[in-house]
């Protein structure tokens, strides 16, 4: 993958931000950035980086979406899910702020 100067320059604000670069195998057409356990999905296409999809929590080869359950709220991947925590729900959040103070509006 060629990268431009200002999409280099974007992926060292997010290693400086404490993401890491993550290539998930079912989502080959573009890289992951995670922290914390979270992950978002990055485009490199047209010269941009651009966020794809939603942000969510990794579990094993996929991405768990948060969603609302009659008891409470988790992170869900076809069947695999965890409950979100108070804790986890900050790191979420947190998460997701930086993801758009580098990418704007995620």
């Amino acid at each position: 993958m060629d990268l431009t100067p200002s999409q280099i320059a974007r992926l060292e604000k997010l290693l400086q931000a404490g993401f890491r670069l993550v290539q998930l195998e079912r989502f080959e057409r573009h890289f992951g950035v995670e922290r914390g356990g979270f992950v978002a999905l990055v485009d490199p296409e047209g010269g941009e980086l651009k966020p794809f999809g939603q942000t969510g929590y990794r579990l094993g080869d996929g991405i768990g979406m948060l969603v609302e359950r009659r008891a409470g709220k988790a992170f869900v991947w076809r069947d695999q899910a965890i409950d979100a925590t108070p804790e986890l729900l900050e790191t979420y959040e947190r998460f997701r702020a930086d993801m758009e103070t580098l990418f704007g509006d995620v």
